[in-house]
C-alpha cells in the first residue's frame, strides 16, 4: 500500500477535536484502529474495541488535571480502521507493520489501538527496523509466551513470544497468568525478560515504578493488553483475570518511563466491549489520552514531518 492508501484520516476523529486540532500534517500523534481479531481464546469481540474506544473518547475532559495542560494541543490525528485483509493470521501483522512503519517515518508518534494483542508483533518489527536497540514495556495479565498456540505462532498468546525471538529485551508488569510451557521455556532459554508478577504490587514492598523500568533500554515501546488491570477496573476484556492492577499503579509506571527512557510509540489492546457497560471503554479512552499527556509533557519531537505532500488532499 502507499502513503496515501495507509494515511487516510477519519472524520471520527479521537476526542472529538476540531480541524486545527487533528489534521495529520499538523498532527504530532497518529491514532491508529486496527480492528483485529482471529485468535481469542476466550470473550471475542476485540474487534470492536477500537470504534468504541473512539467513540468514548468524545466524552473524555480535554483538560488533565494530573499534567496542568491540553494535551490536545500536540495535534492527534486519527486515521480511518485498516482494513484487515484475512488470508492468513500472518497478512494483518504485516499490515500493521506497514502501519506503524509509515506513522513512524513520517516523525509521528504512533498510538495503535487494537484489536486482539497479536497484532502488536507488528508494531514492534516496525520500531525495530528503525531502533534497533529497542525494548518493550509489556503489561498484561498473561505472559503471552507460547511458542504456538492452537496451532499458529501468530496468535495473541505467542505476541511476547515472537517479540524475544527477535531478541528485544521486554518487562513484562501485571502478569498472574502463565502456562508451565512457558514457565520451562523462560528457565530453559534465559530470554532477557524480567516479569514484574501482579502479587508483587500488593506485597508489603511493592516495586516502585523506578524499579519496573530499570531493566529497560532506551528507546522503549509500550504495549498495553487492558486485561493488566483488575476485571473490578476494566471488565471488557477479551480474558479478564482476577488480581490486576489499579490505574494509579499503572499510571505510576507509565509516568516514570515517559520521563526516562524515549518512548517511541504504544499500543493499547483487546478491549471486548460489553452491551449496556460503557465504563470499560471510557477508561481505555482516558488511559490513551494520559498517554499522549505524558508523551507531549516528557518527550521531545522525533523530527519534522515529511506529511504534507504525502497526504496531498487527504
Amino acid at each position: 500500500m502507499t502513503t496515501n492508501q495507509i494515511l487516510q484520516e477519519s472524520s471520527y476523529n479521537f476526542g472529538h477535536l476540531p480541524p486545527e486540532h487533528s489534521r495529520l500534517s499538523e498532527a504530532r500523534v497518529v491514532v491508529a484502529p486496527v480492528p483485529y481479531e482471529a485468535t481469542t481464546s476466550y470473550r471475542t469481540g476485540t474487534k470492536d474495541g477500537p470504534a468504541a474506544l473512539l467513540r468514548a473518547s468524545w466524552q473524555v475532559e480535554l483538560y488533565d488535571e494530573e499534567l496542568d495542560s491540553y494535551p490536545y494541543e500536540l495535534g492527534i490525528a486519527t486515521l480511518e480502521e485498516m482494513p484487515i485483509e484475512r488470508t492468513s493470521y500472518s497478512r494483518p501483522i504485516e499490515q500493521t507493520r506497514e502501519l506503524t512503519a509509515t506513522i513512524l517515518d513520517a516523525g509521528k508518534w504512533p498510538m495503535i489501538i487494537g484489536g486482539e494483542h497479536s497484532l502488536s508483533q507488528g508494531c514492534f518489527e516496525a520500531a525495530l527496523e528503525r531502533y534497533p536497540n529497542l525494548s518493550i514495556l509489556h503489561f498484561d495479565a498473561h505472559g503471552d509466551l507460547r511458542d504456538t498456540y492452537e496451532g499458529s505462532p501468530y496468535s495473541h498468546a505467542c505476541v511476547m513470544h515472537r517479540a524475544a525471538d527477535a531478541g528485544i529485551p521486554i518487562v513484562q508488569v501485571g502478569i498472574r497468568n502463565i502456562s508451565r510451557e512457558e514457565i520451562e521455556w523462560l528457565r530453559r532459554e534465559k530470554p532477557p525478560i524480567k516479569i514484574f508478577w501482579a502479587r508483587q504490587f500488593f506485597s508489603a514492598t511493592p516495586p516502585s515504578p523506578a524499579e519496573v523500568i530499570a531493566p529497560l533500554g532506551n528507546p522503549v515501546w509500550i504495549t498495553i493488553d487492558l486485561d493488566a488491570f483488575d476485571p473490578s477496573e476494566m471488565p471488557a476484556v477479551g480474558t479478564p483475570e482476577p488480581g490486576g492492577l489499579g490505574w494509579y499503579q499503572v499510571l505510576d509506571i507509565l509516568r516514570e518511563v515517559f520521563q526516562q527512557r524515549q518512548v517511541v510509540g504504544c499500543d493499547v489492546v483487546e478491549l471486548s466491549p460489553v452491551p449496556g457497560q460503557n465504563y470499560s471503554e471510557f477508561m481505555a479512552a482516558r488511559l490513551v489520552y494520559r498517554i499522549i499527556g505524558y508523551y507531549g509533557k516528557f518527550q521531545k519531537p522525533t523530527g519534522k514531518s515529511e506529511l504534507k505532500s504525502a497526504v496531498g488532499a487527504s
